[in-house]
């Protein structure tokens, strides 16, 4: 039997054009080669498995070799290359900087360097894992990697360059490498499948690319995993079960059900989520960046963000096309908000399906049906709808609810346009897109809603929910209209109450708004609102220090005396 050789060995680049995702490192390497402007030392760094110490082995493989190609490849077939093949070479050295890491190791280093190369041109030193040289080490080798011979070559290679110390890095020409992208390790476990018999699906390849955060070692570990786990058989559902990964499908039909407002089978969706063994943190973050997607999917500019297979790609185009802008932002600040609250949450079930909820009645809220319109209905008056650029800047990207104009005409008071700008919600969908009635039709309208009444439960359900829609926005506005409840009489005269005149200010500067909007939403009823300052029988309530200290000092007259006695001052 043949010992079993890891992807990640045995299909590990020899050549700069067979290195994955780095082109901008290998770029600049073959141009210094090619153009005989090498540096004395190469700092090399980035994330683990992404190719830096593939990438210095064939740097100093290629730049020992006798004949290169005319693309500044090692040719694999002068004396050169053939030792560094088989691992015999005695111009490139390897050490690993995590076990040689005190200054006795760097002075057998900077021995081993006086002595030129016997055979190749460059003698090539690369030290893996630099950053765990001790302080000494680094002081050490400070005059060595500043002034070597000309025949020596350093390539140093580290995962965390802000622990090197700044004078190795000023000696450094510093290479940058980047996380791989997605795309690119799926196209590369493709090769690697085909070149091993394993049948392989597209999307399967994207989750272990996803999986893998960039290194390509990582992916190829997974890969030689799940193809002993499935007998050679990469499918979609077999790596998501192995991989502990939350499936596309979960995303899609969670996001259907809350773009239908349906509560129960978001919440059904996340039980189901949770008896898998998902933990909520895993839900949130991979539902928020499932609304991500969505948003990026909507413009064709950006929809090369997205790093999925092309299935998929189609399946995000088909649901985003159902999801409004305003939808799409607001449910992405709401589970943001969820992110950052889940940790200290007592209950964290229970605040994912708040969200959950949250999310839904955003649809019902602030969805606005789009309307056909007939040659005929165009051209007849109708009243245009509110223009984003109209409204307030932190309603911008919130839909606002439409509102038909009702034909009662009312005039504009001096003091409604002093009244500062309120948004009116809406307990249903109402349209702007009919036509207005004739004149006659709309007199006939107003006589019936005159003699209407309106019944004191109506009016308590429409004022209850006009407070609950300017919590928000105006607390104290929606503390000062739920003191008490309101009162109606026969003539559709409203009363209410207001515990102070500060109460009763606010209210009246929004009188006119509240009473729009009652009459939009109870059938055209005319009503009128009377605000009673209630008289205050009882003692008035302390707030002040000097409020408490009259009172307690009229309650017991000897403070005072003692107050005087002891000479004591008071400041109020």
């Amino acid at each position: 039997m043949e010992n079993f050789i890891v992807s990640a060995r045995k299909y590990r680049p020899v050549t700069f054009q067979t290195v994955v995702g780095q082109s901008h490192i290998t770029t600049t390497l073959k141009n210094a080669i090619k153009n005989n402007h090498l540096a004395q030392a190469f700092l090399f760094c980035g994330p683990r498995g992404v190719g830096k110490t593939t990438c210095a082995r064939i740097l100093a493989k290629t730049i020992n070799c006798e004949n290169p190609t005319a693309q500044t490849e090692a040719c694999n077939e002068c004396e050169s290359c053939k030792s560094f093949n088989e691992s015999t070479s005695f111009n490139i050295f390897e050490l690993d900087a995590a076990s040689n890491n005190s200054v006795e190791d760097i002075r057998n280093l900077v021995d081993q360097v006086r002595i030129p190369p016997q055979s190749s041109r460059y003698k090539v030193y690369i030290i893996d894992e630099v950053h765990m040289l001790s302080q000494a080490a680094f002081n050490a080798f400070l005059k060595t990697l500043e002034e070597p011979p000309a025949y020596a070559k350093f390539i140093l290679a580290t995962t965390e360059k802000h622990k090197i110390i700044p004078t190795i890095l000023s000696r450094c020409q510093i290479f940058d490498f980047k996380r791989i992208k997605n795309d690119d390790i799926a196209n590369h476990l493709a090769y690697v499948a085909e070149q091993e018999n394993v049948f392989s699906e597209p999307e399967a390849l994207h989750i272990i690319a996803q999986k893998s955060d960039g290194g390509l070692r990582d992916a190829l570990s997974m890969f030689d995993q799940l193809v002993s786990f499935t007998g050679g058989q990469l499918s979609y559902a077999n790596i998501v079960e192995n991989l502990n990964v939350l499936d596309y499908d979960y995303y899609f039909k969670v996001a259907d059900a809350l773009l239908k407002g349906d509560i129960s089978s978001a919440l059904l969706l996340y039980q189901d989520i949770m008896e898998k063994g998902f933990e909520g943190q895993h839900f949130i973050t991979g539902f928020s960046s499932h609304l991500r997607d969505l948003l990026v999917c909507k413009d064709p500019i950006t929809n090369k963000l997205m790093e999925v297979s092309d299935t998929i790609r189609i399946k995000y185009g088909e649901q985003a096309s159902n999801c409004s802008l305003a939808f799409l932002l607001k449910a992405l600040e709401i589970m943001d908000e969820c992110d950052l609250q889940y940790k200290d949450a007592n209950n964290k079930r229970l605040k994912v399906e708040i969200t959950l909820i949250k999310i839904a009645g955003l649809q019902q809220h602030h969805a606005v049906p789009v309307q056909s319109h007939t040659t005929e209905t165009v051209k007849e008056k109708t009243i245009a709808p509110v223009k984003p650029a109209e409204l307030p800047k932190e309603n911008m990207f919130v839909a606002q609810p439409e509102i038909t104009a009702t034909p009662v005409v009312e005039k504009k008071t001096p003091d409604k346009e002093e009244n500062p700008p309120i948004k009116l919600p809406s307990s249903g969908t109402i349209s702007i897109n009919k036509p207005l009635a004739d004149s006659s039709a709309g007199e006939k309208k107003n006589i019936v809603a005159e003699n209407k009444i309106l019944s004191r439960e109506e009016l308590i359900k429409h004022w209850n929910f006009f407070a609950e829609n300017i919590q928000e926005s105006r607390p104290n506005l929606y503390f000062a209209l739920s003191q008490s409840e309101p009162e109606i009489n026969e003539k559709n005269v409203i009363g209410f109450t207001v515990q102070n005149s500060l109460q009763e200010q606010e209210i009246e500067k929004i009188k006119h708004n509240l009473l729009q909007y009652l009459r939009e939403n109870a059938g055209g009823v005319n009503c009128k609102l009377s605000i009673t300052l209630v008289t205050e029988t009882k003692e008035a309530k302390l707030y002040t220090p000097k409020d408490k200290y009259l009172f307690m000092s009229e309650k017991n007259p000897i403070l005072n005396a003692l107050r005087a006695n002891l000479d004591l001052d008071i400041d109020f």
